[in-house]
């Protein structure tokens, strides 16, 4: 395949994989509801992940998923965003079926792939196996990669930082990783051999608006990985508290030239640690949930996952760690101007 030309650049920050939203009873998708979500989180600073773990893909039809990439990108044109990228999730479980799921998000308007390692074969697939499927998608895809290591979404499958570094010199077309095995010593080893001026030098990318870029995949670990050379997060966490990542991410690095920042950033590090440990093991209905409570809509999964019951709900809202990160996202929501519960932004938009 040819590789498109990037026009939107990949920049380090925070991502949120956006959730998938079904109309009750038909569970047909929320088109509305997606795109006033999806402008909410553009407006709030951070980028977007579509048809990721966070979005139900593997519930999601190929028709489906090209009609949410229209509309994520038709949300945040309207919403003045023109210049962010979106990032599709496009694994699956062979490498030709990989392959056609990234063409049609291409040719739907996603700027990069995100790839995860099908793990119906988990066993089967040996280190030679698993690198010649991400460099053959690399080179086959025509628009940037990023490498997807979540063992828990991929049977187990978790790959060690020789792996991914071996991927990134050999494969140009590779834009990043994301790390939600929650390593941080795989992250600073990975840092180690591509966040530095020799390895761009010695193994440039096929785009410069698209280099490779170290995220992790929880928000526990933003100011420590940044410090690391790092490049933020991509994390479910980011739906519920976009400013409050956002500024975490920012002042993390800020720290870096300036000290004095350094107790800000550990106490937004704080917050976000806490929040993000009691908030992920209610996994996806866990974040509709709080959506739900805090913005206004959110919805059920689509079966066979369940919507959280009432009571464990109340239990996630009101949980201490929760309470504390919802009141700093509350604040920094009320410096921006944003009209409570309603989440309208200073330009009007929802």
């Amino acid at each position: 395949m040819t590789v498109n030309a990037v026009i939107r650049p990949l920049t380090p920050g925070i991502y949120a994989p956006i959730p998938t939203f079904f109309k009750p009873c038909s569970e047909d998708l929320d088109i509305e509801t997606f795109k006033r979500h999806v402008a909410h989180i553009g407006l709030s600073g951070i980028g977007h992940v579509i048809s990721g773990s966070m979005a139900e893909a593997h519930h999601l039809s190929h028709e489906e998923r090209i009609q949410l990439i229209r509309a994520a990108r038709e949300a945040l044109d309207e919403a003045g965003l023109t210049e962010k990228p979106l990032i599709v999730g496009t694994g699956a479980g062979s490498l030709r079926e990989t392959l056609i799921q990234t063409k049609e998000a291409a040719e739907a308007g996603a700027d990069y792939a995100i790839v995860i390692p099908s793990g119906y074969y988990a066993g089967a697939l040996s280190h030679e196996a698993l690198k010649k499927f991400f460099v053959d998608v690399a080179k086959k895809s025509p628009i940037p990669v990023m490498i997807y290591n979540y063992p828990g979404a991929a049977g187990g499958i978790d790959m060690d930082s020789e792996l991914i570094e071996s991927i990134a010199r050999e494969a140009p077309n590779t834009c990043g990783v994301k790390l939600t095995c929650g390593n941080v010593g795989k992250l600073t080893r990975i840092t180690a051999g591509v966040s530095i001026p020799a390895f761009s030098k010695q193994f440039p990318r096929v785009s410069s608006n698209a280099p490779f870029l170290v995220f992790g995949g929880f928000a526990d670990f933003i100011l420590p990985s940044s410090a690391a050379r790092g490049h933020g997060a991509i994390v479910g966490l980011g739906n519920v508290a976009p400013r409050t990542l956002a500024r975490l991410y920012d002042t993390s690095v800020r720290a870096l030239s300036d000290p004095s920042l350094l107790p800000l950033a550990q106490e937004l590090q704080d917050v976000a640690s806490r929040a993000d440990y009691t908030i992920a093991k209610a996994g996806v209905a866990g974040t509709k949930y709080l959506l739900e409570q805090q913005r206004g809509y959110g919805g059920a999964p689509r079966l066979p996952l369940l919507p959280m019951p009432e009571e464990k709900g109340q239990a996630l809202l009101a949980h201490p760690t929760v309470q504390a990160l919802l009141e700093a996202e509350k604040k920094l929501e009320k410096e921006a101007g944003v009209n409570g519960v309603n989440g309208v932004h200073a330009n009007g938009t929802a």
